[in-house]
Order: structure tokens, then C-alpha cells, then sequence
């Protein structure tokens, strides 16, 4: 019979006897813990269904966890709590975690509850990469990417490449992903060909650092500049410059034309691949592949000097024998030093005329230069007329046959001594051809004073 009482006592009883009855959500997911860098966290949603109580979180894995001490849920409240564990001690398990822990009201009574979270090293928290860059680029974006649910902070990271070298201090928030722009210099990679590259980034997390590496696309790109220049007349050079500012070996085909003419004269630097006639053109050909930040100078010279002076020699001489064929009396002029008694010099002047064709009254003139006398005696020919006044004497033939030569001669001397360079006027013949009146001149005479003085 007490037993049958007790039992009654106890059914009565028992549902006002206080037990652990909650709903835990975990609001949060991916948490990730790193070890060496502190605690995880995560957010709950808690729901009490029983009586109102102060519960207190533990475990028995070796893991510290806060809230320290209890956390007041009433009757059928709920209430958010960020759960934060941490280890204590060394971790030496990686990957998935599972995670138990108990939930104990003041009673004593309590509820055990799991969570699963991914213990994660720091060198698998982060992505680097860059944007892609072309030659013409100042700038480009690099990246530092949080791949896990944890929050950085005070993240030092050291970025080098080909293209750059800098340093930066920041935050990095759970699955944050961070971007800084960088300034290029074009003369570090002005040289470099298409193609990926290395990046590195040595990560320094409080005391723990790690190197991460990423990739830079260098996009393909030809850009080849051509710089011509001409300069010059007498010497013409003409000056191709290619310059290969892209990215790839850049293949370049210049062609140069010339005649026939100019091509004798023309030097080239470096020499042609190819040359091709083509009638009375000539094409000159240069083919080669340029390297990027190489340069190709191609130097093409015509040097018109020796056919400019083949030229006037030609014309020259063209000339000359037009007016020696055209001439049909030719007068030479010389003079010689001979000794005149009582004077300081005496001259011997000398008049060759050569007729090359039959002419008729012919009349030779010559002038006296100042300051000397004439002399009365002559050559074979004396002159038909002495003009004192006007200086000059005349000799008159009735006709001269063709290559017949007369030569004319007379003698002037000074008394007055005469230094330096002394010149003598050109004498002149005025003569009748086919009833044409015509002229011819001679040369003119030199005598240098001084120098005769001296030899004498």
C-alpha cells in the first residue's frame, strides 16, 4: 500500500520537477578556426521551453569557451548568443571538426549539443591575383582575397613581381576580399614577352607568416612604332627606326625603292635581305623579327657629290668644246721676265694667234697696264698701230688661212720698281667670217713682281 502511494505522489509531482528543455539553431556556418590565431565564433539561437533559468556552456574536449559563467533564457524566450571557442594548447588536427558541448541549467540538468566547424591553416585562408595588363598599361589591380569565415586584422603583406614591389597594412574581414591599385613604370617590363608571370605575397599575421603566390596575365599586344627621317641634299639619308613597344616578337618588312641612277650611289646600313629590279626600279628589302623593347635602324645613304661633280666636269668640258670648235681664232696670252737697261723689270709679252678657220681682215688689239713704258722693238710682226693716248697697239692682217699662226710680241719695262701680283689685260681680234663680224679674246696674263725680284 506505500508503495502504491509513493508511486501516486511521484506522478503528481513530476511535472513540476525543473529539466533542460531547449532548441539550440545555429545561425552561422563555415566557421573555420586557425590555430595560433585565437578563438571562433558562432551565433545561436536559443529557446527556452522550460522553466526560466540561468544555463552555463561547457565541454569536455580541452577548448575554452565564452560566455564565462551563465546566460539568463525566461520561459519560452529566445535569445541570440555568440558561442566563442577557443584551444587550449596545441591543435594538431586539421580538416572537419566535430564539436560537443553540454548546456546545464542551475539544477544540475543538462542538454548536449554539437557543432561542426573546419580547423584550417593560415596558408589555406587566402587567394592573391592580379588583373590583366597590356603594354599600355600605367596601372593594375592586385587582389588579397579571404577565402574562410574568420576576421583578420593588422594583415602586413609584402607584394613582388616583375611589373612591382610594394608593401600594405589592412584589415580583412570573413570572405572579404581586398583590391589595391598599383602604378607602373614602363621601363620595367617594356622588355618582357606575353605570357603569365609570378606574383608573391608574404603574409605576416601576428606572429605567424606565410608566402602565397598568384599569377599576372601579360596580354599579347603588337605595337610597332615606325619613326622616318630624311635629311640632307648633296648626301640624302633616309633613316627607318622601328621600335617594338607591345609584348611579342613583332616580324617587320621594309622596303626601300630606287632607279637605276640613284642606286649606284647608295650605301646601305645594315645591308638588304632581298633586292629586286623591276624595270628601272630597284627594291631593296629588309625582313627580320623585332624583339620586344629592341629597335631596328635601317640607314639608307645616296651620295649625289661625285655625280654632281661628274657632271659639271661633263658640262665643263661639253662647253669647252662647243666654244673651241665655235672659236674660229684663238688668242693665247704669256708673258715672260726679261732685263731691260736703266729699268727695275722688263716684261717680254707674247700673243699667239692660231686661225682654225679662213678669215679676213683680221685686227688684233692689245692694252698697256699702268706704270710701264713700251719698249721700240719688236718681233717679227710689228704693229700697224700704236695709240699712246689710249695705251694699246694694233696689228692688221688682210687674211689669215685656216691653221696658220702669227705670233706677237713686244717687250714693256718700269722704272718704278712694282711689287706683288701684276696683271695684264686680255688682248682681242676683230675679223670678218662669211661677211660676219666677229671677236675672239685671249687669256689674261699673270706676273708676280716680288717673287722674279727675289730669283734674280
Amino acid at each position: 500500500m506505500k508503495n502504491i502511494t509513493l508511486l501516486l505522489v511521484l506522478l503528481i509531482l513530476l511535472p513540476s520537477i525543473s529539466a533542460v528543455t531547449l532548441t539550440v539553431d545555429e545561425l552561422s556556418e563555415n566557421e573555420v578556426l586557425i590555430p595560433g590565431l585565437g578563438q571562433t565564433s558562432f551565433l545561436l539561437k536559443i529557446t527556452n521551453h522550460g522553466p526560466s533559468d540561468n544555463f552555463m556552456f561547457y565541454n569536455y574536449l580541452g577548448f575554452e569557451m565564452f560566455p564565462v559563467g551563465t546566460v539568463f533564457i525566461g520561459n519560452g524566450q529566445t535569445k541570440e548568443v555568440n558561442l566563442q571557442i577557443s584551444p587550449i594548447g596545441e591543435l594538431t588536427v586539421r580538416g572537419p571538426y566535430t564539436f560537443e558541448y553540454y548546456i546545464q541549467g542551475q539544477d544540475g540538468t543538462e542538454q548536449a549539443e554539437r557543432l561542426v566547424f573546419r580547423i584550417s591553416e593560415l596558408s589555406d585562408s587566402f587567394e592573391i591575383g592580379s588583373g590583366e595588363i597590356n603594354p599600355d598599361s600605367n596601372s593594375m589591380t592586385v587582389y588579397v582575397y579571404n577565402k574562410v569565415n574568420f576576421n583578420f586584422s593588422e594583415i602586413t603583406t609584402q607584394f613582388s613581381s616583375t611589373f612591382f614591389d610594394f608593401e600594405e597594412t589592412f584589415d580583412l574581414g570573413a570572405n572579404e576580399k581586398k583590391e589595391f591599385t598599383v602604378n607602373l613604370e614602363k621601363s620595367d617590363f617594356d622588355m618582357l614577352m606575353a605570357g603569365f608571370y609570378t606574383m608573391t605575397a608574404e603574409i605576416k599575421v601576428g606572429d605567424d607568416e606565410i608566402t602565397q603566390e598568384g599569377t599576372i596575365e601579360f596580354a599579347e599586344k603588337d605595337i610597332l612604332i615606325e619613326t622616318p627621317q630624311q635629311y640632307g641634299f648633296i648626301i640624302n639619308t633616309q633613316l627607318i627606326k622601328k621600335t617594338n613597344e607591345g609584348n611579342t616578337i613583332t616580324p617587320s618588312e621594309t622596303v626601300i625603292k630606287k632607279n637605276i641612277i640613284s642606286r649606284l650611289f647608295t650605301s646601305f646600313s645594315p645591308q638588304p635581305d632581298n633586292v629586286e629590279r623591276n624595270g628601272f626600279a630597284v627594291y631593296y628589302r629588309w625582313v627580320s623579327e623585332i624583339a620586344p623593347g629592341e629597335t631596328l635602324e635601317i640607314a639608307v645613304k645616296t651620295n649625289w657629290f661625285l655625280p654632281i661633280i661628274i657632271i659639271l666636269l661633263i658640262v665643263s668640258i661639253v662647253l669647252f668644246v662647243k666654244q673651241y670648235t665655235t672659236t674660229n681664232i684663238s688668242l693665247k696670252k704669256r708673258v715672260s721676265f726679261v732685263r731691260a737697261k736703266g729699268a727695275d723689270f722688263g716684261l717680254k709679252v707674247s700673243i699667239h694667234v692660231n686661225a682654225k678657220k679662213y678669215v679676213e681682215r683680221v685686227n688684233v688689239i692689245d692694252r698697256l697696264p699702268p706704270l710701264v713704258k713700251l719698249y721700240e722693238k719688236f718681233g717679227i710682226e710689228r704693229p700697224s698701230r700704236i695709240n699712246e693716248k689710249n695705251r694699246t697697239l694694233e696689228w692688221s692682217f688682210e687674211k689669215l688661212e685656216a691653221g696658220e699662226t702669227r705670233i706677237l710680241s713686244y717687250i714693256i719695262y718700269s722704272k718704278v720698281g712694282i711689287m706683288g701680283r701684276f696683271a695684264l689685260p686680255s688682248a682681242s681680234a676683230i675679223y670678218e667670217k662669211d661677211g660676219d663680224l666677229k671677236e675672239s679674246s685671249s687669256n689674261k696674263a699673270f706676273f708676280v713682281a716680288e717673287q722674279r725680284d727675289k730669283e734674280e
